[in-house]
């Protein structure tokens, strides 16, 4: 029984998990959208808000924060200089996801998680 327990582990222990929102996160960030399935675009979507968020202060620190949680150089850079003033008056909510269907191969629903213009 998982009673109280918030983490979704997708068939994952927990450094592979970590590994993986921090890919998809990076990818999000630097291409703008990803195609991925339902679960893992739910479980990412808090992590890139958070990431965004930290982004709008563009400090020192929040360049280290997202260093610690970002894969590349590249998008911290692209969070600090493009995202954080893009959604400098958003109160949050800076991603949608869109439902594309099921995949052929095994059923799984299949999202697209994209970064709000």
């Amino acid at each position: 029984m998982r009673h109280r327990n918030k983490t979704k582990t997708l068939g994952r222990t927990a450094k592979p998990r970590k590994a993986l929102m921090r890919n998809l996160a990076t990818s999000i960030i630097l291409y703008e959208h990803v195609n991925t399935t339902l679960a893992k675009a739910k479980a990412v979507r808090p992590i890139v808000e958070k990431l965004i968020t930290k982004g709008r202060a563009k400090s020192l620190h929040a360049r280290r924060e997202l260093m610690k949680d970002l894969m590349t150089e590249p998008a911290v850079l692209k969070v600090l200089e493009e995202l954080g003033p893009r959604y400098a008056t958003r109160p949050g909510g800076y991603t949608r996801i869109i439902k594309l269907g099921k995949r052929k191969g095994d059923g799984a629903e299949i999202a697209q998680i994209q970064l709000l213009k």
